[in-house]
């Protein structure tokens, strides 16, 4: 039958839209040996605080370099009271509080890494959806760092023996079907998400977990 991956940089409490991957490929690959995007979702979301109004929830890290690998991310020293105090805005106590309740504990116990931090609140996400998670991490295949881009990967798929690469819709300028085609790998991208936006948890808070899940 081959195999289908999906390679996505590793999101923190993402939309629901994100989770299609996990439902459509056989295998989720967290490509964490690339550069840490820092003006991207991968160490903050959005959630509606006891406002009502939408703000940004970040994650505490260490600095670092500019061209530091999302593998290398380091929490803040003080990152446990920090990220108390930054969630105190939020209303995290609704209806649906059970179904996210690991999440939650989760979410308040930001250690050991970012990655692994992010990697668990992904999984237990699964988990209160009810859909498959399965998951290996791009940095156990050592892709040579000059190897970029679609040769990334195309390298990747080839180290996995994938048969077909499932992306996002935005990708699709990102990759050469042609070029794909000549590696021996299929090329193929999700609809547009057609579900409500927001943040995963912020769902999971306020609404049950089958009905976020029937629009995987």
């Amino acid at each position: 039958m081959g195999l289908t991956v999906a390679i996505m940089q590793p999101y923190f409490i993402p939309y629901a839209g994100y989770f299609r991957l996990f439902t459509q490929a056989d295998l989720f690959v967290v490509y964490d040996d690339v550069q840490f995007p820092r003006r991207g979702w991968l160490h903050r979301n959005k959630l509606i605080d006891r406002g009502g109004e939408e703000r940004w929830l970040t994650l505490p890290l260490r600095p670092a370099p500019q061209e530091v690998l999302i593998r290398d991310l380091a929490f803040a020293d003080n990152a446990e009271p920090e990220l108390a105090e930054r969630l105190r805005p939020f209303d995290l106590d609704t209806p649906q509080v059970a179904q996210a309740a690991p999440i939650l504990e989760r979410l308040r116990a930001p250690e050991p890494s970012p990655l692994a931090y992010i990697v668990e609140l992904l999984e237990l996400t699964c988990a209160a959806l009810e859909i498959p998670c399965n998951l290996a991490m791009a940095s156990d295949h050592a892709i040579p760092p000059h190897v970029r881009g679609q040769d990334r990967i195309l390298a990747l798929c080839h180290s996995l023996g994938a048969t077909r690469y499932l992306n996002s819709p935005g990708g699709r300028d990102l990759y050469d079907e042609a070029g794909f085609a000549d590696a021996g790998i299929e090329l193929a991208f999700l609809d547009p998400f057609q579900g409500r936006g927001g943040s995963i948890l912020q769902r999971l808070l306020t609404e049950p977990a089958l009905a976020v899940r029937a629009e995987l």
